[in-house]
């Protein structure tokens, strides 16, 4: 007797997007740098476009891990050949049609960055409330009683270097105090710093 097989009822899901999903699976997600994104064929496979752009489809392929015990039988073979190797085809590799992206992508790399680092408001204000205080004097503010975590001299001096580094939040504070008479630039404001520091070393 054959065993009747039991369907489940299938049913039309309204709030599904079938089409949507059906993309969704499909695509292979959106390329966010825009150099590659203007150098990509949508006709030509990943490996295609990325090895005409010069770049690595898979990094362990284009650096391959040395083995020992490949090279272990070149030897063994060349002593049984009497030095003579065999005869090895030559891979010739062709050079990447789309260089320019591999060139645009160094530019990009090398290209200095802006510095976005800042200290936070509370140590902004603590750091200069010492250096109001004590000037540059990092042992007094070690025994100052605003100094709650017990931090050394050492650490206060290395606080007040990162600060004097960012030229956004040091030029306000000095600005403040009046200590600036003109408008400085970033890359001077950056030397006054290091003059500062230096005199403390």
């Amino acid at each position: 007797m054959k065993i009747k097989k039991q369907h489940r009822k299938k049913k039309y899901h309204h709030t599904f997007n079938r089409k949507r999903m059906h993309n969704k699976l499909r695509s292979t997600g959106q390329v966010k740098c825009k150099v590659i994104k203007e150098a990509w064929n949508h006709k030509k496979s990943s490996h295609l476009n990325l090895r005409e752009m010069g770049l690595a489809n898979d990094p362990n392929k284009v650096i391959a891990i040395p083995n020992f015990k490949q090279e272990q039988l070149k030897i063994a073979k060349k002593i049984v050949n009497n030095g003579e190797s065999e005869d090895e085809v030559e891979v010739v590799k062709r050079p990447p049609r789309k260089v320019k992206v591999v060139e645009q992508l160094e530019a990009e790399a090398k290209a200095p960055r802006e510095r976005r680092f800042m200290l936070p408001k509370g140590q902004v204000e603590f750091i200069t409330y010492l250096l109001d205080k004590y000037g540059h004097d990092y042992k007094a503010m070690a025994r100052d009683k605003k100094n709650y975590y017990q931090e050394t001299w050492k650490q206060l001096r290395a606080k007040v270097k990162t600060f004097m580094g960012i030229p956004k939040q040091y030029g306000e504070y000095l600005k403040a105090r009046g200590l600036l008479e003109k408008e400085l630039d970033e890359e001077e404001l950056k030397e006054q710093a290091k003059a500062l520091v230096m005199d403390d070393d």
